[in-house]
C-alpha cells in the first residue's frame, strides 16, 4: 500500500485536515507549514490515486454543483475557475441549472460526495433532505444547516459608495438588480452608505434593471445619462451591466472616467472584454475559487468548519474611477 495523507501528517506532526489543505495550496495554511508538508509528502513518494481513495473511503470523487446560469461574464468565470480546481485534486464536477429541490435529489441519487448550492434566494425553503453534504454561496443564515459562504454584497456595494463620496461625488447612481435576495443587498448596501454621508447636496438615485446583462445597462444607463440631472459616478451591479453602461457612455458623448466614474461588482481578474479597465468592488475571484474548494473538501473529509464563512470584499480602483471634474 502506498503513502498515505495520514502517513504525511503523522511524519509532519500536523492533522490529516492540515495536510489535505497543504496540497491541495489552501491559503488557510501557513505558507511555512505548507513547504514543510510539500517537502515530506515528496520525501515519502505520496502519489494521489483517485481510483484506489475511491475504493478505500467508497467516494464518487464527485461534486454536484447547482448553478442559476453560466452566461454572465462573473458565473462564467467562477465555474471555470472552480472546476479548473476541483480537477486538480482528481475531482468530477456535475452542473445543474434546475431548480434547487430537482437538483438536490438528482445528485443525491448520483451519489455525489458534496452539493455546491448557489442559493439566490435563502428565504425560500425548500422540503428536500439530503444524505449529501450540502454548501451554499449565498447570503448568511443563522438557521441553515449546512455551510454557507457570503461575499458580502451588502458590504461591497457600501464601500464603493463610501470612495465616491470621499473623493468629491455629490450625485452617484446604482444601477442594479431587484429581483432576489443577493441582487437586494447591493443595493441595500448603496441605500444604507447614501442614506449615512448626509452631506450637503448629495443626491443618490437606484436605478433598476431585470437582468444582469449588457443590454439592461445600456438601456437603463442611457435613460440616466439622458435626463436632466446627470450623475457624476455610477456603481454597477454586475460586470455585464457596466460593459452595457460603458456603451451607453459613449453614444451620449460622455467620457469615462472625465465625466463619469464607474465602479463595477464583480472582482474579475482582468477587463479585457472592456474598452476601459473597470474599477471593482467585492471578493477575487480566485480567493472565492479557493474558499469554495476547501469548503467542500472540508465537508466531504467530515472535518469541524464554521456554518457560516464570510469572505472580505476589496475595492480596486483602475482607470474608470477619478475626482469629478468640478472638484
Amino acid at each position: 500500500m502506498g503513502v498515505t495523507i495520514k502517513d504525511i501528517a503523522k511524519a509532519a506532526g500536523v492533522s490529516f485536515s492540515t495536510v489535505s489543505k497543504a496540497l491541495r495550496d489552501s491559503p488557510l495554511v501557513k505558507e511555512p507549514t505548507k513547504k514543510r508538508i510539500t517537502d515530506i509528502a515528496m520525501e515519502l513518494g505520496y502519489q494521489p490515486n483517485a481510483a484506489a481513495r475511491s475504493l478505500v473511503s467508497k467516494k464518487s470523487h464527485t461534486i454536484g454543483i447547482i448553478w442559476p446560469t453560466i452566461e454572465g461574464t462573473a458565473h462564467s468565470s467562477l465555474i471555470t475557475r472552480l472546476n479548473t480546481q476541483l480537477e486538480q485534486l482528481s475531482y468530477t464536477t456535475l452542473i445543474s441549472i434546475n431548480e434547487k429541490e430537482f437538483a438536490i435529489n438528482l445528485f443525491n441519487r448520483y451519489q455525489v460526495d458534496a452539493i455546491l448550492c448557489f442559493d439566490d434566494n435563502p428565504e425560500r425553503q425548500t422540503d428536500t433532505s439530503s444524505a449529501v453534504p450540502v454548501v451554499s454561496y449565498g447570503i448568511a443564515d443563522k438557521g441553515s444547516s449546512s455551510p454557507v459562504i457570503d461575499v458580502q454584497r451588502k458590504k461591497a456595494v457600501y464601500m464603493a459608495t463610501n470612495y465616491l463620496s470621499s473623493i468629491g461625488h455629490r450625485f452617484i447612481s446604482y444601477i442594479g438588480a431587484l429581483n432576489n435576495p443577493i441582487q437586494d443587498e447591493k443595493a441595500k448596501g448603496f441605500k444604507l452608505a447614501a442614506e449615512g454621508l448626509g452631506l450637503p447636496g448629495f443626491t443618490h438615485q437606484i436605478v433598476e434593471v431585470q437582468k444582469l446583462d449588457p443590454y439592461d445597462g445600456y438601456i437603463a444607463a442611457k435613460e440616466v445619462l439622458e435626463s436632466g440631472e446627470q450623475p457624476t459616478a455610477i456603481i454597477s451591479g454586475s460586470h455585464d451591466l457596466s460593459k452595457g453602461i460603458l456603451r451607453a457612455a459613449g453614444e451620449c458623448g460622455i467620457k469615462v472616467p472625465d465625466d463619469l466614474s464607474i465602479i463595477s461588482y464583480d472582482n474579475l481578474p482582468d477587463d479585457s472584454d472592456t474598452p476601459i479597465p473597470l474599477s471593482t468592488v467585492g471578493v477575487p475571484m480566485d480567493h472565492i475559487t479557493l474558499r469554495l474548494t476547501d469548503v467542500l473538501m472540508d465537508v466531504i473529509n467530515e472535518d469541524d468548519i464554521e456554518k457560516v464563512l464570510f469572505l472580505e470584499p476589496e475595492l480596486k480602483v483602475t482607470d474608470s474611477c477619478r475626482p469629478p471634474s468640478n472638484h
